[in-house]
C-alpha cells in the first residue's frame, strides 16, 4: 500500500533509512533474491547507495572471479566459506566473448571488464563486455582504440591500462591504451620508451611496474610508469624476475608464485630490492599452473580444478621450508586451469 504521497517504503512500518540497514545486512548469497521481492528493492540493491551502505558499514563482502576455459570461457564466482576457512563456487557466468580466445578480465570497482579476445583464426577484436556485479546485469563498454587478444592489462584508479598481444597492425606495434571508466573512453598512446613490447603490468604503490622482454638477449628488464604525471622512469630489474609468475599486492607488498621448480610464494623487499622466499608449497595441493589473488590478509593460490590453497599473512609460520596453510581439493569436477582471478566487494 502507498502513502499519501506516493511513495512505497522499503520495509511497511519502517523508515526507509532504517530499513536500508536492515536490508543491507542480508548476506550477499541472498542478493539476487531480494532483487526478486519487489520494483523498488530490485532498484536499491543496484543503485549506488546500497554500495556505499555495506561499505560504511563494514558489511561489505568479497568474491572472486575466476576466468577458466572449459567448451568457451566461462567465469567461476567463489566466496570465503567460514566453515572450510577457504572457498566456495557460488555460480558460474558465461559472457558474451565466451567462444573467443586471449580474453583478459580487469575489475573496477563493482565492474568486471571483458576485453578483446580473437577466434581460432586469429582476428583479434575491439570488442569489451562489462559486467556489473551489483545489478547483475551485462553490458558493452567503449571498444578499444586497437583489436587485441593476449594482451597485456592492468586496473588502478578506476582506469584500465593494456597494451601488446596479438593483432596489432603495422601502425601500432607498441600502442598501449588507456580506458577511463567516469568517462566509458579510451585513449591511445604511443609507447614513450624506446624500449621492447611490455609483457607484464603490476600495479603497486599508485604507479605501474612494468615488465620489458629485450628482442635481442630475451633478457627481461623493468620500467615504472606514474599515471598522475603520465612519465616513465627505470627501476631495478630484479622485480622483473615475475614476468612469468603469478603476482599479487597485500598492504602495499607485492608477491609472486614461482612455478618452475615446485611452488615457492616470493615477496618483493623493497628496502633491499631482492625478491625474498616466504615459502614452499606442496605441488600436491597447489595443482599448477596457479593463480593469485588476496582478500584482506589472506592470499589465495587457485589451482587447476579450482584447487585452493589459502595462506594467512597474519600467522603465516613454515615447517622445514613449507608454509603451514589450509587446503581445499578440487571444487569442480573438470580439471580446468584458472587463466585470470580478480576479486570484486559489494
Amino acid at each position: 500500500m502507498e502513502s499519501a504521497l506516493g511513495h512505497t517504503p522499503l520495509i511497511h512500518g519502517l523508515p526507509d533509512e532504517i530499513a536500508l540497514i536492515c536490508l543491507a545486512r542480508v548476506p550477499r548469497r541472498f542478493h539476487n533474491v531480494l532483487r526478486c521481492v519487489s520494483k523498488r528493492w530490485r532498484e536499491l540493491l543496484c543503485s549506488e547507495e546500497w554500495h556505499i551502505c555495506r561499505k560504511r558499514n563494514n558489511l561489505d563482502e568479497s568474491w572472486i572471479y575466476v576466468l577458466c576455459r572449459e567448451t568457451g570461457i566461462k567465469c567461476h564466482v567463489l566466496a570465503p566459506d567460514a566453515s572450510s576457512r577457504s572457498l566456495r563456487v557460488m555460480h558460474i557466468i558465461e559472457p558474451p566473448c565466451s567462444g573467443r580466445q586471449g580474453v583478459t578480465i580487469e575489475a573496477l570497482d563493482k565492474r568486471l571488464f571483458f576485453l578483446g579476445g580473437c577466434s581460432w583464426l586469429n582476428d583479434a577484436t575491439d570488442e569489451v563486455y562489462c559486467y556489473d556485479a551489483l545489478s547483475n546485469h551485462w553490458s558493452t563498454a567503449a571498444p578499444m582504440p586497437t583489436p587485441r587478444c593476449y594482451f597485456v592489462s592492468a586496473s588502478i584508479n578506476e582506469k584500465l591500462y593494456i597494451t601488446g598481444g596479438l593483432g596489432l597492425t603495422d601502425k601500432s606495434p607498441n600502442s598501449w591504451d588507456i580506458y577511463d571508466s567516469a568517462t566509458d573512453s579510451w585513449c591511445a598512446h604511443k609507447n614513450p620508451m624506446l624500449t621492447p613490447d611490455i609483457v607484464k603490468f603490476v600495479a603497486l604503490d599508485e604507479e605501474l611496474v612494468t615488465i620489458h622482454q629485450a628482442a635481442w638477449n630475451r633478457m627481461y628488464f623493468a620500467g615504472i610508469y606514474d599515471p598522475l604525471d603520465r612519465t616513465w622512469r627505470g627501476t631495478e630489474n630484479e622485480i622483473a624476475r615475475c614476468f612469468s609468475s603469478p603476482t599479487v599486492v597485500v598492504d602495499g607488498t607485492l608477491y609472486m608464485l614461482e612455478q618452475k621448480l615446485g611452488t615457492t610464494l616470493m615477496m618483493w623487499q623493497k628496502d633491499t630490492k631482492e625478491w625474498v622466499m616466504v615459502g614452499r608449497l606442496s605441488d600436491k595441493v597447489t595443482r599448477p599452473p596457479c593463480q593469485l589473488v588476496a582478500i584482506g590478509r589472506k592470499i589465495y593460490v587457485i589451482g587447476r580444478g579450482l584447487s585452493i590453497v589459502t595462506v594467512d599473512m597474519d600467522t603465516a609460520a613454515r615447517v622445514d621450508g613449507f608454509l603451514v596453510t589450509t587446503s581445499t581439493g578440487p571444487l569442480v569436477e573438470q580439471d580446468l586451469s584458472p587463466e585470470r582471478s580478480r576479486v570484486i566487494t559489494i
